[in-house]
């Protein structure tokens, strides 16, 4: 399976999930080759609107390129909506707001050992 493939099925995982728990979920389709700024998924409870980018990682670490935050940063100021990614590693997804994330010279950086310490699990992101 391509990597495209693997992340779409993870966006498609997340968006069940959300139903599942009882908020409202989309995946943009098509994130990231819009020529406007688009997360992708975009999800609510009627309390909270979420914009999120999502990864899956097999490694230590989850990459994101700038420009990949910067507009997740502007819909989010737009629309109204709390800026997080989500990265989905063999134990399962962590949710980390975008403003903690690490930056390098080049990119932003989630780690997987800072994430299991400091992220929030799927329970403990949807809790209000």
């Amino acid at each position: 399976m391509n990597t495209k493939a693997k992340g779409t099925n993870a966006e498609r995982q997340l968006i069940h999930m959300f139903w599942k728990e009882g908020w409202s979920a989309m995946r943009a389709a098509g994130s990231g080759s819009s020529r406007y700024p688009c997360p992708d998924i975009l999800a609510g409870n009627g309390h909270r609107k979420v914009a999120i980018e999502v990864k899956t990682c097999i490694g230590e670490n989850q990459y994101f390129a700038e420009e990949e935050i910067a507009q997740l940063q502007l819909f989010s100021r737009h629309f109204g909506a709390e800026a997080w990614v989500a990265v989905r590693f063999s134990e399962g997804w962590f949710f980390q707001p975008v403003d903690d994330l690490k930056r390098t010279d080049k990119a932003f950086v989630a780690n997987k050992k800072n994430l299991k310490m400091v992220g929030l699990v799927f329970e403990e992101f949807i809790s209000d």
